[in-house]
């Protein structure tokens, strides 16, 4: 079934746009000032990498919350996106009522579920997506809505539409590679602890990819970003670990001082552990290479998934959690 629901990405894409092109917000009085995504697990990753994939372009800070309670800052003037694919997390619910009681300006992303129904008894701008998989399936679904509500507020303008319709275009094209190389990757990731290493602006892509490693293929990781790990982690490297890989998402747009720093980061690498993979991002702009890496990941987990021989969809632990809290007063 993951497989599935992995090879249908860019169905998913394209399904996402059409949904958001439907989106109709109404107008806010409130002179927005800053930007709060409110999210947990596959509903919340979108938020972390759509601030730093807008952030040449927004004038607004965005901040991302994944916790119960929100920060000080918020007021009327904020735009707070609640996203829940479920409509049901519960820490985005808290979250919500927290904004609400604040004044400020709520836009809510979901399938259904209680944010559903608390957007058409309230009036809050919606946009309501297809339900039914697992929230980190949908990440085709539910992410592009982050740019079009950005974009219904006036936050960005509406050239993300032909970045997706072009990275659509580029994975269509490139599927059959992609996926032979991510098994090629698993292999040599596989029986390893993975560290992922990727230039700052897209931690956001390292955090999904160590977000599916952990749900996909129930293995732990790690992940930091160039220029912040030459700083400390880099001293960490002294012991010779073949038990260890080493994932570099590259990009042909890299700044050119952390091309360096992710060379030489490579080299010291390299003298603990032979496992040092580098992953290129394919496409011209962020969004693109962004998208490709996203899915390139993807099929990575499933094939470990596979190699492990367990299955990629189930989260039984995630679930006795839930089950958990909801006995809880």
């Amino acid at each position: 079934m993951m497989d599935e629901l992995i090879a249908g990405f860019t169905s998913h894409l394209k399904e996402a746009v059409q949904v958001g092109k439907k989106a109709d917000f109404s107008n806010t009085d409130n002179s927005l000032m800053n930007v709060l995504v409110c999210g947990l697990g596959g509903s919340g990753i979108g938020g972390t990498i759509i601030s730093q994939l807008v952030s040449e372009q927004c004038a607004l800070p965005i901040t991302v919350n994944k916790d119960y309670k929100i920060p000080s800052f918020v007021n009327q003037d904020t735009l707070v996106i609640c996203c829940s694919y479920s409509g049901n997390t519960e820490e985005t619910l808290e979250m919500y009522q927290q904004a609400y009681d604040k004044g400020a300006e709520i836009a809510i992303i979901t399938s259904g579920g209680k944010f559903a129904e608390i957007a058409k008894k309230i009036g809050h701008n919606i946009i309501e997506i297809r339900g039914g998989f697992p929230p980190r399936a949908a990440f085709g679904l539910s992410f592009p809505q982050l740019f079009f509500v950005l974009n219904q507020y006036g936050l960005i303008n509406n050239d993300f539409e032909a970045q997706i319709e072009e990275a659509m275009k580029l994975m269509d094209a490139e599927e059959s590679a992609i996926q032979a190389e991510a098994k090629e990757v698993a292999k040599k990731m596989h029986g390893t602890f993975p560290i992922i290493y990727t230039e700052a602006p897209m931690e956001g892509v390292a955090v999904r990819f160590r977000q599916q490693i952990a749900e996909n293929s129930k293995m732990l990781s790690s992940h930091h970003v160039i220029p912040e790990m030459n700083h400390n982690e880099l001293v960490g490297w002294r012991t010779k670990n073949e038990d260890l890989s080493v994932i570099f998402f590259r990009s042909k747009d890299e700044y050119y001082r952390n091309t360096a720093r992710i060379e030489k980061s490579k080299e010291v690498a390299s003298e603990y552990t032979s496992n040092v993979i580098e992953i290129v991002a394919k496409g011209d702009g962020k969004i693109q290479q962004a998208l490709y890496l996203i899915h390139f990941g993807d099929w990575i987990t499933y094939d470990l998934a596979e190699l492990k021989g367990i299955d990629s969809v189930e989260v039984d632990v995630i679930t006795g959690l839930k089950d958990m809290l909801a006995g809880l007063a």
